[in-house]
């Protein structure tokens, strides 16, 4: 009996050690919060967003639809997004976004090459992108740059809201 008791007294210790290892271990499994994105993180997030955004818009490959929502006010230029679609220039036209500098939290400047057909057509431009409806956008003054430049300099056939743009 004696031996009995003290295999007991032994393992009781052993028992109550190994039922606390066992909770503290449980509490220190908690998740942890996750930590909020640190402001360089944030800015890189918008960076890429931005280029991947702004090369969608030029390709022709994205539907009409994405365009027209990749673009700043974009409804408002819905019937010369669908116009341009079938264009040979713009079948062929793609956009490389070269360099992205957020300046406000919804305001970034875009470095591009505008390409056709892989080729570089227009190289070193910049442009602005916008934050608008949680979307990074095409910035309407850059659309409508573009547009000037496509009609040989000439804004007489813009639309209405490229007037207003610039």
């Amino acid at each position: 009996m004696n031996t009995r008791r003290l295999i007991s007294l032994t393992l009781l210790p052993c028992a109550v050690a190994l039922g606390v290892a066992a909770c503290a271990s449980s509490t220190s499994t908690t998740p942890k919060p996750k930590p909020s994105p640190s402001p360089t993180s944030a800015i890189a997030a918008d960076q890429k967003e931005i280029a991947a955004n702004w090369t969608a818009f030029f390709s022709a490959k994205t539907p009409v639809s994405q365009r027209v929502s990749l673009l700043q006010d974009g409804s408002q230029f819905a019937s010369v997004i669908q116009a341009q679609a079938t264009s040979p220039l713009a079948l062929a036209a793609s956009a490389k976004v070269t360099k992205v500098t957020v300046i406000t939290s919804s305001q970034a400047q875009v470095t591009y090459n505008i390409l056709e057909s892989g080729t570089l057509a227009l190289g070193n431009q910049t442009g602005e992108a916008v934050y608008q409806n949680k979307t990074w956008k095409v910035g309407v003054a850059s659309f409508c740059a573009l547009l000037t430049l496509e009609a040989g300099g000439s804004t007489s056939s813009l639309p209405a809201a490229c007037k207003s743009a610039t």
